[in-house]
């Protein structure tokens, strides 16, 4: 519905003549007098003209304004209770530099999973999100200690819990052996004693593997701390706190395509940019929302395709759109001025001042809006016009 043309924000005219169409037979139906429901056309008619920009726009300038603006109205530290089961997201302006920052990870990455039909029961919902959950030893074991007599860790595991996770002790002793070199381990009921591969063994070395032993991962999906069951209308939604959106998606009884991640660079390496695109345009404008700022779509779609039209996610900041810009004069005026006029002045870089912020810099009139205008006509009824003041 809506695309980039250079540089310009343009709704497609077949679908505005389709939307404005039924939008006219809804008002015909209503039962209002006929000057109400021409009033009602003519004001929809004219909120969509408001909406149109001119050719030449700066339309950038616009959208920065749009977005920024309100943002500085926002929360500076906020959380969301996720469906408010007690997950706390980052939201409000926290929530928005992460974004435009083009942050590798957010501060509390989350997901949203959808089951399919046939695994959308409570049990079953259960079961995968026990199955997702990253389980490490310190989670599933009653206590460990130091036998100083044999030199070794004793860990013992809680039965019920591992029953009901079922995970073999043999197979948290291959885990823990993934993990730590040169150790071996013995099952002995419910404990595990522990002895490394040493000639001398010190008690520092086993407060050492003690520590060590309790972050061995042993079930679940790694960096994923909490798995929540939520029953929303039919159905049974699984919310997170970390996020894997590759090994997730493996999972038997997963629905991926309504599977949410709040990760973006995750999605453009798993699904696509274009995924990543529509991530970046969802998240800012429910974060926007939830502070009351109702922000046009078009700015931030403008924003989105501005950050993903390279194939990646770039940031807009120095390191990112910014300082990526062709001209001298408008990477130095955002930010470490000193550095590229420098690095321009000794490799004899010149600026072709084609853009906004290198000819305001100058002063010289920026190529947007009546800017655009190099050559003009006099009409019939302007040249009257100077005749009668020549009068």
């Amino acid at each position: 519905m809506f695309e980039v043309n250079c540089g310009v924000i343009i709704m497609d005219e077949s679908v505005v003549q389709d939307v404005l169409g039924l939008y006219e037979e809804n008002i015909d139906k209503l039962d209002i007098s006929a000057k109400e429901k021409g009033a009602l056309k003519k004001s929809l008619k004219d909120k969509y003209r408001d909406m149109y920009y001119d050719y030449g726009d700066a339309i950038g300038v616009i959208a920065a304004q749009s977005i920024s603006e309100p943002a500085t109205q926002t929360t500076l530290r906020s959380y969301h209770r996720a469906a408010g089961i007690g997950l706390n997201i980052t939201q409000g302006l926290p929530r928005i530099l992460e974004i435009f920052d083009a942050r590798k990870a957010p501060v509390t990455p989350a997901m949203k999973i959808y089951l399919k039909k046939e695994f959308n029961t409570k049990i079953k919902a259960i079961n995968i999100a026990s199955s997702i959950k990253e389980t490490n030893l310190k989670h599933i074991m009653v206590l460990d200690s130091l036998d100083l007599g044999n030199m070794t860790v004793e860990v013992e595991l809680d039965k019920k819990l591992i029953d009901k996770l079922s995970i073999a002790p043999d197979k948290i002793v291959s885990a823990v052996k993934r993990k730590i070199k040169n150790l071996n381990g013995t099952i002995d009921g419910n404990k595990i004693i522990f002895e490394m591969n040493k000639d001398k063994v010190t008690v520092k070395d086993l407060q050492t593997l003690r520590f060590k032993l309790r972050e061995v991962h042993v079930k679940g999906i790694k960096g994923i701390t909490h798995c929540i069951v939520e029953k929303t209308g039919d159905d049974f939604v699984l919310y997170t706190l970390g996020s894997n959106l590759g090994k997730v998606s493996k999972i038997e009884g997963i629905d991926i395509s309504r599977m949410v991640s709040n990760n973006i660079f995750e999605i453009a390496d798993t699904v696509g940019i274009e995924a990543a695109r529509t991530t970046i345009v969802s998240e800012i404008t429910e974060t926007l929302r939830a502070q009351g700022v109702d922000t046009d779509v078009r700015h931030l779609l403008l924003v989105a395709d501005t950050m993903t039209q390279s194939g990646d996610i770039q940031a807009i900041g120095r390191y990112g759109l910014s300082g990526s810009k062709s001209s001298v004069l408008a990477r130095a005026n955002f930010e470490e001025t000193i550095k590229h006029l420098v690095e321009a002045a000794v490799a004899g870089i010149s600026d072709e001042l084609n853009g906004i912020v290198e000819n305001v810099m100058i002063g010289k009139t920026a190529r947007v809006g009546t800017g655009l205008v190099e050559v003009a006509m006099k009409t019939q009824t302007s040249a009257k016009v100077d005749e009668n003041n020549k009068k």
